[in-house]
């Protein structure tokens, strides 16, 4: 087999990304069911950042020429990225909105 190929062309590639897949989720819904609601905006905004860089480093991986799969991978993940970006500044910004509170006075 072509070494070029890549990781997940492998069987032992793909349960080895697989086990990274799964523990990186159990450990995330860990850390974030532990988190107090008063720290959840600067979270969030924590999430935005890495969103962001995911963003970019899916874009560099769209452009590369590592294949089909890569690039449908890199598509995939540039818009689960950009979902998450956006909503979380329109989850920021009703928070923000709730926490001004409405103007006094009829204006």
């Amino acid at each position: 087999m072509n070494e070029t190929i890549g990781i997940f062309l492998t069987l032992e590639g793909f349960i080895l990304s697989l086990t990274v897949f799964a523990l990186a989720i159990f450990l995330g819904f860990e850390l974030i069911s532990k988190v107090p609601p008063t720290l959840h905006t600067p979270l969030m905004s924590g999430a935005n950042a890495i969103s962001g860089i995911s963003i970019v480093g899916a874009l560099l991986a769209a452009n590369s020429n590592e294949g089909n799969i890569a690039t449908i991978f890199a598509f995939i993940a540039i818009i689960l990225a950009t979902i998450n970006v956006v909503g979380g500044f329109l989850v920021t910004n009703k928070m923000l909105q709730m926490i001004r509170g409405k103007k006094r006075g009829g204006n």
